[in-house]
Order: C-alpha cells, then sequence, then structure tokens
C-alpha cells in the first residue's frame, strides 16, 4: 500500500499525510482528547480536596489518600503498553471505543461510592479509558501527519487534552458547590462519557490503513538527505519483548526519553493528589482551588500549541531538558511563598515546563521509531511515562507519611526532576532527523 492507496469506507480519499490534508479528522481528534481530559479533569480537583469529608478518608492518611492515584498510574502505564500494540493489529478506532466504554460506570460510582475504595475502583476504569483513548488520540494523528508535523501534532493533541483537564477542574469546582460533590460529577461525567461514544462511533475513523502506508513507503524509499537516526539493533518486524527492551534499555536514547516521562508525571500526581490537599488546609475554597490547579492545566496546555511547532525548527533535546528543569523550580516555587497568586504563578511556571517537554518527549520517539512499530513504541514510552503516576504518588505519600507535612512533597519532586534532567541531558541526543540526520556522524548511541 502506497500513499496513493485508498481507504475504503464512506468515501473513497487517497491516503495523503498532512494536517490540512486530512482536517476533518484531525479536528475530530482533536475533540476526543479534549473529552479524555474532561473525565480526567473531573477527578483532580473535587475528590481529593473533599476525600476527607465527602469519602471517608482520615486526616493524614497521606498512603490512602495516594492510592487512587497509585492506581491510575499502575493501570494507565500498562493500558499504554497494550493499546499500541492492540491497535495494530485490531485497527485505532476500535481501541478508542473500548477506551470510552471502560469510563461509562465511572460517573455512577463516584456518586454511589460509600467509601474511598469505590474512588480507587473507579480510578482503575479511568486509568483503562485514559491508557486506551489517550494514546490512540496521538497514534492517530501522528498516522495522518507528516514527519515535519510532529511536534506540532503532539502539541495540539496534548494542548486539547490538558486545556480539557483544567477545564473540567474549574467546571467541576464550581458544580460541586451548585449541585453538591456526587450529583455535580455524575452529570458533568455522564454528559462527556456519552458524548464521546457518539463521536466515535459516528465521526472518527481508522487511520491504521495511513500508517500501513507509511511503513511500505519506507520500505521502498530511496535514503534521503534527512533520514532518520532509526535504530539498528532491531529485526524488520520486531516482537513485543524487542520493542520493549529497545525503549527500556538497549537504546539508550529510548531508555533516557522514557526515564524523563516516568519522572515528569512525578509533577502531575503531586497537582492532582497533594496540591488540592495543601491548598484546602491553607484555607483557600473549591473554586479557588480550581483556577490554581487550572492555571498548571492552561499554562501546560496552552503552551503547547507553540512548544510543539517550536521543537519542528530548534529540535527536540534541548527544550525536553530545559523543561525538566523549568517544571521542577515551580514547583519548588510553591513552598518558598504564599497566596493565592503566588501559588497560581508557581502552577503555571510548573506548567510552562511541562509544556516544553510533554510534546516533545513523544516527538523525540516519533522520529526515531520506524512506522512499522512506532505504534508500540509510543505506547512502551507511555507506559513508562504514566507509570510515573504510580511511583510519584507512591513516593509523595511516603514522603508525607514520613515528614508528617506536604511540603516536603514538593522538594522530593522537584529534585526528582532536576536529576532526571540531568540523565536526558547526559545520554540523549537530537533526534529531529533534519537536524541530525542518520550516516553524517557517529552512529545513535545504545548500537
Amino acid at each position: 500500500m502506497s500513499d496513493s492507496a485508498t481507504f475504503s469506507g464512506d468515501t473513497v480519499d487517497t491516503l495523503t499525510r498532512g494536517i490540512r490534508e486530512n482536517l476533518t479528522q484531525f479536528v475530530h481528534q482533536l475533540l476526543q482528547v479534549m473529552l479524555v481530559g474532561f473525565a480526567l479533569g473531573m477527578m483532580r480537583t473535587v475528590v481529593p480536596a473533599l476525600a476527607e469529608a465527602e469519602f471517608g478518608v482520615a486526616r493524614g492518611s497521606f498512603i490512602l489518600l495516594t492510592a487512587f492515584v497509585v492506581a491510575f498510574g499502575i493501570v494507565k502505564g500498562v493500558l499504554n503498553f497494550v493499546a499500541g500494540r492492540l491497535s495494530e493489529r485490531i485497527g485505532r478506532k476500535r481501541v478508542l471505543l473500548l477506551g470510552w466504554i471502560a469510563a461509562l460506570p465511572v460517573p455512577f460510582m463516584i456518586y454511589f461510592a460509600p467509601d474511598w475504595n469505590w474512588i480507587v475502583a473507579a480510578t482503575v476504569l479511568l486509568g483503562i479509558n485514559q491508557g486506551l483513548a489517550w494514546s490512540m488520540t496521538q497514534t492517530s494523528k501522528l498516522d495522518i501527519t507528516r514527519a515535519d508535523q510532529r511536534g506540532l501534532t503532539i502539541g495540539l493533541n496534548e494542548f486539547a487534552g490538558y486545556v480539557g483537564v483544567g477545564v473540567a477542574g474549574i467546571v467541576t469546582g464550581y458544580a460541586a458547590t451548585a449541585f453538591g460533590v456526587r450529583l455535580g460529577l455524575l452529570i458533568f461525567g455522564l454528559t462527556v462519557v456519552i458524548t464521546a461514544l457518539v463521536l466515535t462511533l459516528f465521526w472518527v475513523r481508522d487511520t491504521l490503513p495511513w500508517a500501513k502506508a507509511e511503513a511500505a513507503t519506507h520500505a521502498t524509499a530511496k535514503a534521503s538527505a534527512y533520514r532518520p537516526r532509526y535504530p539498528r539493533n532491531i529485526s524488520d518486524s520486531p516482537t513485543t519483548w524487542e520493542v520493549f527492551t529497545l525503549m527500556s534499555w538497549r537504546d539508550r536514547r529510548m531508555a533516557a526519553i522514557s526515564q524523563a516521562g516516568l519522572v515528569e508525571k512525578f509533577v502531575d500526581a503531586l497537582v492532582w493528589v497533594i496540591f488540592p490537599v495543601f491548598l484546602f488546609q491553607k484555607g483557600v475554597d473549591l473554586a479557588a482551588i480550581g483556577w490554581i490547579v487550572g492555571a498548571y492545566g492552561f499554562a501546560w496546555g496552552g503552551s503547547q500549541l507553540f512548544t510543539g511547532r517550536l521543537s519542528d525548527h530548534v529540535g527536540r533535546h534541548w527544550p525536553n531538558v530545559l523543561g525538566m528543569w523549568m517544571s521542577g523550580f515551580g514547583v519548588a516555587m510553591v513552598v518558598m511563598g504564599s497566596g493565592v497568586w503566588w501559588w497560581a504563578a508557581s502552577a503555571a511556571i510548573a506548567g510552562l515546563g511541562m509544556a516544553l517537554l510533554y510534546p516533545n518527549l513523544s516527538a523525540a520517539v516519533a522520529d526515531i521509531a520506524p512506522p512499522n512499530w512506532r505504534g508500540s513504541a509510543i505506547g512502551i514510552y507511555r507506559f513508562w511515562r504514566d507509570l510515573g503516576y504510580g511511583f510519584g504518588a507512591l513516593g509523595l505519600g511516603l514522603v508525607a507519611h514520613f515528614s508528617g507535612a506536604l511540603e516536603g512533597t514538593f522538594w522530593f519532586v522537584a529534585f526528582s526532576m532536576l536529576v532526571s534532567g540531568v540523565l536526558l541531558w547526559a545520554f540523549g541526543e537530537e533526534t529531529h532527523p533534519r537536524l541530525n540526520p542518520a550516516g553524517v556522524a557517529s552512529p545513535p548511541p545504545g548500537e
């Protein structure tokens, strides 16, 4: 199959790659990831802040409080791994649909929850939704866009998703105030999930044929001046284990990216589970907490409109490294001052750092993963990245438990980001094929 091959559906289109050429489907995928962000955002402001009052978590039970994020991270990480490989077998659309089916019980479980265990169970289902659905929105966009648009593509994807997270945090804060925690989340959650299911069933198209067309083109194409530095120590049709070991340790570029992805999720785990509780204990009301936490989501999401595109011009490596350090600095700022405006500014700086690194770590993986197993590579990177929720939340719970205060968790995350950024700087390299093409310097690391 080539780029001029056809897709069998209601109409017959040529499988040309590019945002403009596939604008309708690109917009549908943006709507999908925004809805995925809504689903995640409804759990990030109200639920942690009212864990004690509404769901019976004893004050000071930091490890129990973080349990739902640990569960989310482990489940989402594993499902990212599964989603990438599964989508290469049954298609992207079916995996997306399975993700939304998994989310359907979540609003009801929150509404009827008699205790915190139900919230943990609901978060497990949310992790399945996120692992399957968010992975597919990213993979599908990469299928239908060109190599020189990868930074922009992932930037737009993450912009839509994390603006969705920020908006949902604010809306659910007001909804909980107006209707009560349980009813407010039930109305919001059902609206999101049902809308997503309808859009997926009737308007989203499977993009796997585009990936197959690109793989066929790559296999027959002549060498170009900007050939990516694909790993050479792997077979043309690798097994799952081959790809996993390559991503995890055999190629030090991929391993450096994967560890950075894992550690940057410490920031998100902190903002999710500790930051709202920290603010609530400081006397900040739910609506204001929604705006402060939303500043992180908006800065992260909104800036990715530019940071993803920026990396298409200046490369991935330095935005990733500087993003790790900047986000860690924003986290440390939270406990270096006080007041709503200070905390909002600190959250925004952490979000700006995340915007520099978040789309560009994924773009770096996409740069050097061949199209025939790119879905698996992205899935395994996302496995390690979202496992960071679990490791991060567990670390946060332990630090808070043994220190007896929440301030230590912010320093733990800031230090982790500093060290991880150093490792990424030392063991990673520029992956953009125009800026560091294969065949013009030493072989890629890990070979």
